[in-house]
């Protein structure tokens, strides 16, 4: 049988593993950040009919840039955000994860490096790789916040071509300081992308990296439709930044890359906005009941600005996290020494998964790792 050692694979991708978080059939599946509400049934029915409407047209090529759309996505920004967006700084593709291999399409690849302060997003160094670039491990301090000194210095040491900053970051859920922020984007000459997937579930006073773009045409805001919208299986990420940017991704885009059935469903969902978000809420009150919930267990957590939380110490987190499946809770382990990671789900879920942690923390032991 054929095997990768036996195909022309590129020297850096060999022992590589693909990304992906276990699917099984648990009944409490908490470990892939997926927003767990149901989309209302005013925007399902605003759904059938757009995509109807829609579907007249699908023998021809959808809009290839996606303007009635981007146009919705700027003023949902400068909405939420209060500062003013225009249509011409957003672009929108296939998750954010296609807006993260078009950035580093148009300004990484052969001979450029791309640098990101781990642990965080694991696909940053995997699109990394996809594109030819190379990827430089920044470093964290041991609570797993960025040291804004350290952070600066190793930026003005490696030079990187593209510096990647994850607020809130996935897997450990603090926002990063605007202010670290600021003095990364002023330590390098490459492109700042600061990742804010997780933004809308931000703790109160958090502010979003929106509010620099005014004078920083080297900096990228990435945003996705997966998490705060419960549209993970719509497939739609985007990003602001100056309109030089966007002119930059055109030019590695493939054509026609948002379908006609995308670009409708996310504008139906852009004019549900105040029902989607209402959501973010009641999955904040779960988070924060979780993180509430641990130390009466003898755990800890991370601060958390997302909707999960990371949470131990455990002796051995895999044993942890085994004990939690045979319990019917599928939570993630993301490789960080006695630490899983779950996600803030339903009430229901809650009570399932705090049920099972009290069950194994006695079998497994806790306050032992880290």
């Amino acid at each position: 049988m054929t095997s990768l050692d036996d195909l022309p694979l590129r020297p850096e991708l060999r022992g590589k593993t693909a990304y992906g978080a276990p699917q099984l059939d648990v009944r409490h599946r908490l470990n892939t950040n997926e927003n767990p509400h149901p989309l209302p049934a005013a925007l399902l029915a605003d759904l059938g009919t757009a995509l109807a409407e829609a579907s007249r047209g699908l023998n021809r090529y959808p809009d290839r840039d996606a303007v009635a759309l981007r146009t919705d996505l700027a003023t949902y920004l400068a909405r939420t955000s209060g500062v003013p967006v225009g249509a011409d700084q957003v672009w929108a593709a296939n998750g954010s994860n296609e807006v993260l291999q078009q950035l580093l399409q148009a300004f990484g690849g052969a001979g450029r490096t791309a640098l990101g302060f781990t642990p965080s997003y694991s696909m940053h160094p995997i699109i990394s790789a996809g594109t030819g670039t190379g990827w430089v491990d920044g470093h964290r301090r041991a609570d797993f916040t960025v040291d804004a000194e350290a952070a600066v210095a190793q930026v003005r040491a490696v030079q990187p071509d593209v510096v990647f900053v994850t607020s809130p970051n996935n897997p450990t859920g603090t926002a990063v300081a605007l202010e670290t922020i600021e003095a990364l984007y002023d330590a390098t000459r490459g492109m700042l992308v600061v990742d804010e997937a997780y933004t809308e579930f931000a703790r109160p006073g958090t502010r979003s990296a929106l509010t620099l773009l005014a004078g920083r045409p080297r900096l990228v805001v990435s945003r996705t439709m997966s998490k705060a919208f419960g549209m993970a299986g719509l497939r739609l990420g985007y990003l602001a930044a100056d309109p030089a940017v966007v002119e930059a991704v055109q030019l590695v885009r493939l054509p026609y890359h948002l379908s006609s059935l995308t670009q409708a469903a996310a504008r139906a969902a852009l004019a549900h906005t105040d029902a989607l978000l209402a959501g973010v809420d009641a999955v904040k009150a779960e988070r924060d009941r979780i993180v509430a919930a641990l130390p009466g267990m003898g755990l800890t957590s991370v601060p958390s600005d997302a909707n999960f939380v990371l949470f131990g110490h455990f002796g051995d987190a895999p044993a942890a996290w085994r004990a939690l499946l045979e319990r019917d809770v599928l939570v993630r382990d993301v490789g960080l020494p006695g630490w899983l990671r779950v996600t803030a789900g339903t009430s229901e879920e809650t009570d399932a998964f705090l049920t099972a942690l009290g069950e194994i923390v006695p079998v497994v032991g806790a306050g032992q790792g880290g």
